[in-house]
């Protein structure tokens, strides 16, 4: 499974889709590239099934539908990292916390790496 197609069969009727996706642009920041592969690689593990990830995803789109978000897709893959960070705190494979203190040690490598290099996290 390597498109953003065969993830939607998989998951089964009413997957939700970026509306970017109809035009072949299923990516618009590296970030949301890195999320798709994220949850790639957690289903390939075990971590999940794709009707489970289906209804989580839609759960965070519902969700923010009811806290008045725009529905006009620009927050698909926020939406979807948001639902990935959920299933990862619900199936006891990292805490907010640690969420968290990861998120603010990618920023710190980012900063500190060199234009053009790869991030190395954990750089000392």
């Amino acid at each position: 499974m390597t498109t953003l197609n065969d993830l939607a069969q998989a998951c089964g009727v009413g997957f939700p889709m970026p509306p970017t996706a109809n035009n072949g642009a299923v990516f618009e920041e590296p970030w949301q590239a890195h999320a798709f592969a994220m949850t790639l690689q957690l289903h390939e593990k075990g971590v999940f099934s794709w009707p489970q990830w289906a209804e989580a995803l839609t759960r965070e789109i519902r969700a923010g539908q009811t806290r008045g978000e725009a529905d006009d897709g620009s927050l698909y893959y926020t939406h979807w990292l948001n639902a990935l960070e959920q299933l990862v705190i619900d199936r006891q494979l990292g805490t907010p916390d640690e969420i968290h203190e990861l998120e603010h040690a990618w920023v710190d490598a980012a900063e500190r790496t060199p234009h053009g290099q790869p991030i190395v996290l954990n750089a000392e």
